[in-house]
């Protein structure tokens, strides 16, 4: 069967609905029971990030280069966990993913690994940043955000209250990072003005070049202030090391955010 101009090789429902995946051109993409690409991947490369969304949220490797706990909400296909893994020797990851069925298609269709560094919960995330937090502080140096469904983004991981919960598990030299639709403008302001509030303004904005995304980079207290300069030279090294453009989103994040970047990189 074809469907979304590309042979559709699974398809299955559950209580959330429909899953999708579908071969063209030498890419898998997962779809949620619509157009929009919930991941994507190249089948002849399946550890690379392939996706512009997920490769421009590893932009907070210029700020935060070796993450060693992560907690994702949000698996997808599993590609971004799957490239920190194949990275960084090093990290540990805690997923939360709120459908079994996601978690069942990421391992069998798009290899993400059984690997003892690597722990999937099924659950909610907002449920599951406020118990933890309830509980514990500062467990986290990475915190990635992207739970979408077919039809948005979910409002129980945009509010005011799970920013809070987020920013107690995220460590003071922390990062957070999420993606962000930007077509819809009102989510896009609210959450914007959540987590300047949560993160004390110290938040940046980066479009990512020809797609809706806009991905947020909210900084821990303590975060150390690059200069450009220092960041620019990081920006090559990153190139060189890992195949992604960190220049170009250097160059995006300092064109975006011309009024508030004193906040997080020295003058």
């Amino acid at each position: 069967m074809y469907k979304y101009e590309g042979l559709v090789v699974y398809q299955s429902h559950d209580d959330e609905g429909i899953i999708e995946i579908v071969d063209k051109d030498g890419e898998r993409a997962l779809h949620f029971g619509s157009e929009s690409r919930q991941s994507s991947m190249l089948l002849a490369e399946p550890n690379r990030l392939h996706s512009l969304y997920a490769r421009a949220m590893m932009a907070g490797l210029l700020f935060q280069p070796q993450p060693q706990e992560v907690l994702m909400i949000g698996l997808g296909g599993g590609t971004t966990a799957k490239f920190l893994l194949h990275q960084f020797a090093d990290c540990r990851l805690k997923v939360i993913e709120y459908r079994s069925s996601v978690l069942k298609v990421a391992r069998s269709h798009f290899g993400l690994p059984f690997d003892g560094r690597l722990k999937v919960k099924i659950g909610c995330g907002a449920q599951h940043v406020l118990t933890e937090s309830r509980q514990h502080s500062e467990l986290y140096d990475f915190l990635m955000i992207d739970a979408y469904d077919h039809a948005g983004m979910a409002s129980e991981v945009s509010s005011e209250l799970f920013f809070d919960n987020c920013h107690t598990l995220l460590s003071k030299q922390g990062l957070l990072v999420i993606n962000l639709w930007g077509t819809d403008k009102p989510l896009f302001q609210q959450v914007a003005w959540n987590l300047s509030r949560v993160f004390d303004q110290r938040v940046v904005f980066l479009p990512v070049r020809n797609r809706g995304n806009v991905i947020g980079f909210a900084f821990g207290a303590d975060m150390p202030k690059f200069s450009i300069k220092t960041l620019v030279d990081h920006a090559k090294q990153l190139e060189q090391r890992y195949q992604l453009d960190f220049s170009s989103y250097l160059q995006d994040i300092k064109r975006h955010n011309a009024s508030v970047l004193n906040r997080v990189i020295k003058s």
